[in-house]
């Protein structure tokens, strides 16, 4: 739930955001917002008031994507691949779909029990926003760390590459609000039954998917068995108001 800044206390009215970039891209427009800090223009009124939590948004085509209010959903994506891998496999490689604001690659870089650490990004600008931009405050830890690496490409393309060039111990995508509801049309094919082949085919044996969800989806779940994955179920993770958000996970047999 969004944090009650001081413009909204004191009027009652929700606080507009301030974009900080807007980039026209080759999937479309993206934006990075910011809500909360020091009032913009501070006055009688706002003395002694102190500074909203500052949040950064993501919007690509107009649909909001994240922000950085919270970052559960982000971090049990990682948590719970982990935890789902066999207790004996040392140093698992890691694939993260989507770089978003970073609250995935950093939980990942906090665990030692990763080795690779590969995050696919297809947006020049979300890429730019944590090198040298405002994101760095999430991320700069975690991308000086040497187990990162961060790829500017396109997920999708990224998985049919030719089978057997790069595989992962654990695939953690996050590049849509779910499998329902993707932010672009070619975004699709990911969750379509060649989409989850390919996925299955960049795992190792004994490899987990996890995918994000902003709601379950019972419907992905039978896709993800029909794909030949085992052990597959869902983990939600509570929200104060409407359905909770999910990540579906899966296994690639032995």
């Amino acid at each position: 739930m969004a944090s009650v800044t001081p413009t909204q206390a004191r009027t009652g009215a929700p606080e507009a955001p301030r974009t900080l970039d807007r980039r026209e891209g080759p999937f479309g427009e993206v934006v990075l917002r910011q809500r909360g800090g020091p009032p913009a223009a501070p006055g009688a009124d706002s003395a002694g008031t102190p500074a909203a939590p500052v949040i950064y948004e993501i919007i690509a085509n107009g649909c909001f994507l994240m922000d950085t209010s919270d970052g559960r959903s982000e971090r049990l994506l990682i948590d719970a691949a982990l935890d789902a891998l066999p207790a004996g496999r040392a140093h698992p490689s890691v694939l993260i779909g989507g770089l978003g604001v970073g609250f995935s690659l950093a939980r990942a870089a906090q665990q030692p029990r990763w080795g690779r650490i590969v995050v696919v990004e297809r947006e020049e600008a979300v890429i730019d926003w944590h090198r040298t931009g405002p994101l760095s405050a999430v991320s700069a830890a975690a991308l000086a760390d040497p187990r990162s690496e961060i790829r500017h490409t396109d997920l999708v393309a990224h998985l049919r590459t030719e089978a057997g060039q790069d595989t992962y111990d654990a695939l953690c995508l996050d590049i849509d609000n779910g499998p329902d509801w993707t932010v672009t049309e070619d975004n699709d094919s990911l969750y379509s039954p060649d989409g989850l082949a390919a996925c299955r085919d960049r795992l190792t044996p004994g490899g987990v998917l996890a995918v994000w969800s902003a709601q379950p989806s019972p419907a992905f779940e039978e896709a993800l068995r029909n794909a030949g994955f085992s052990g597959v179920h869902t983990e939600e993770i509570p929200v104060v108001r409407g359905v909770p958000d999910v990540v579906h996970l899966a296994r690639k047999g032995a």
